[in-house]
Order: structure tokens, then sequence, then C-alpha cells
């Protein structure tokens, strides 16, 4: 049902099947879109007016996110402002909610060894490839006071557009640039979480993949070579033959057609729920209908425990356009110096 909802938010016009699942749903959906709409002005409303105190860090804090519902490529951005950062000798931290993890205590500090199942897939997929300091917390302002004792003078949220109970310094938005916002309603209707009218608030517009639209910064996904998960050999994709192809994300057709641009006909796409916990006979019983099992590095850092040798992900890194690329980095150092040094 989930998937069919999807559909009917992203076809637009809805036509055949999703037309009538529109219009079925539309007398129960709408009043609750309403809802929702006011319930969500009302809460960033209270926090605007002072009616509810935000938390204010003494370092800058920069917001990654979304006015979607699903993937958009929020994690590659994650993962780019903090390798550009780093290079300009700065020490960034990571927050996230931690969504897929259930930890034995908030906030919980995500090393190396931590599972998926503790912290979640894309928080350790950051600390990963990183090395930065990642904390996980339903409460973001608890995750950021605990990176302030490792030393973090620049703080990024993975998600957390919505979340107004951490004050910020500048947003960043990436819009899916091939579904963009869908058929423009609020969840569950369609896929909104806000109104796109509060792009006119935001300091950066990131469009991954389609066309980037005035104002927006055009990103595209480049793919390295395949990486294998148990074992960390190398190697190019077109080397292997018969690909089973897997991708637990947001938007699971994403991953597949980037195969299709390098070359590769999977002999099966199999797709899973965003976030989704595999287990390995599952894994298994699909790797046999091929000889390499093919997944996304959000995927790979799930199957770490029980990988086989025949099983690789493929890592991208987000290529962001000039000049809007360095117009980030420097608005973030600029921010930066107006509150002085570390204040570790």
């Amino acid at each position: 049902m989930a998937s069919l909802i999807e559909k009917m938010w992203f076809q637009h016009p809805p036509k055949g099947g999703m037309l009538l699942l529109y219009i079925l749903l539309w007398p129960v959906f709408k009043p609750l879109s309403f809802l929702f709409g006011v319930i969500s002005q009302h809460k960033r409303r209270q926090y605007s007016t002072g009616k509810k105190q935000a938390y204010s860090a003494p370092v800058p804090v920069v917001v990654v996110g979304n006015i979607t519902a699903g993937g958009n490529g929020k994690t590659p951005v994650v993962v780019w402002l903090v390798e550009q950062l780093q290079a300009q000798g700065l020490k960034p931290g990571v927050v996230s909610r931690g969504y897929g993890g259930k930890a034995p205590h908030y906030p919980y500090y995500v090393e190396a060894t931590t599972s998926t199942d503790i912290a979640g897939d894309e928080p350790v997929l950051i600390q990963r490839r990183t090395n930065a300091p990642v904390a996980v917390a339903p409460k973001r302002s608890e995750a950021v006071k605990m990176l302030l004792d490792h030393n973090v003078d620049v703080i990024i949220t993975d998600d957390g557009l919505q979340h107004y109970a951490l004050d910020r310094d500048i947003e960043i938005v990436v819009i899916d640039g091939q579904r963009r916002f869908g058929n423009e309603h609020l969840l569950p209707l369609g896929p909104l979480r806000e109104t796109c009218e509060r792009l006119n608030n935001v300091d950066f517009l990131i469009c991954n993949g389609g066309s980037a639209q005035v104002n927006e910064a055009s990103m595209t996904l480049v793919p390295t070579d395949l990486i294998n998960v148990k074992t960390g050999e190398r190697c190019l994709i077109r080397d292997l033959k018969d690909i089973v192809a897997i991708a637990g994300i947001g938007h699971p057709p994403r991953f597949f057609s980037t195969l299709n641009q390098l070359g590769v006909t999977p002999v099966l796409c199999q797709p899973f729920a965003d976030h989704q916990a595999f287990e390995k006979q599952t894994l298994l019983e699909l790797a046999h209908q091929g000889q390499h099992l093919v997944m996304t590095e959000k995927d790979a850092v799930k199957c770490y425990a029980f990988a086989e040798d025949n099983w690789w992900y493929l890592p991208v890194n987000a290529d962001i356009a000039q000049p809007q690329a360095t117009d980030i980095i420097n608005k973030i150092i600029e921010v930066k110096e107006t509150y002085g040094s570390s204040s570790a």
C-alpha cells in the first residue's frame, strides 16, 4: 500500500489506476492533509515567536534536509560537506535522529564498530566514510551537546529541517530533480512535509539529478569503484558478470538507473523499503540468482557482520556545481568566524 501511495504522490497528473486511487483516497486524505498543515505551521510558529525555546549551540549549525518524505540524496551532501570542511582545517560533527536504530541510551556516540541496529544506517555510513564525530538522539540538541565534548567547531544535521527545537544558522534543502515535489500536496495526500513556500526561506537549494531550476545548485552522484563488503577489495563494475542489484533507499530506481548508466544490466533488481533491516538468508537467496550481489553503500553498512565474498557496494560522491559549491563552504566559514574559535 505504501508504494502505491508513493506512486500516487509522484505520478502527476495521476493516470489510470493511480487516478482511481487518488479519487478514492481524496475524501479521507484531503482533511488529514489540511490538519497536518495546521499542526506543522503551529509548531513552527511556536518557535519563531519564542513561545517555545529552541536550543542554540555555541558553534554554527548547518541543517541538510528536505520538504518531501523519502530519500532525496541528503546523506551524500552531508558527507560532501564534512569532507570539504575537513579539507579547510575545520572539525565538523554530525548529528542525526538515528532512524532505524535503537540505542541503549541517548544521546549515543557512533563508533567505527557501531552497528546499524543501534545507530541507524545513515549515521554509521557517515562515520565510516568521514571518520567525523557522529552522535544520534531523537532530541538533536542532546546529540549536539555530546559532540561539543569532542571539540567540534561546526555541527551538521543529517535531516531535521522541521526539527525547530534546534536553532540553525544555515539551511540547505536537497531536491529530487526527477520527482521534484510530486503533486505538491502535504502529507498524506502528497509527499510534502511543508509547503513549497518554505523554500523561499532557506539558504541553499541543491537539485539532485534532473534539471536544476533558478536558484538551485545542480548536483550529480558520481559512482566510484565497487568495494567488496567483506574484504574491502576494489574492482570496476564492468569486470563483474551476472549482477543481482538490491537497494534499500528512499528511491531505489535511482540506484538501478545508475547501474544502467554504467553499462550494466543486472539479471535482477530488487528494491527494499528505506532503512529496512536485512536478513542474511534473504540476501543469500537473491545472490544465488546471479554471480555477484551489488548494493548501495547505505545497504552495505547493514551487512558487514554477515557479508559473503561476492557481495559488493557502489559508493557515490556528491558533485555540486560551481560557483554554488564554493558559496556554500564560504558561507559556513563566514558564519563560523562570527562565533570565534571553537567553544570546546
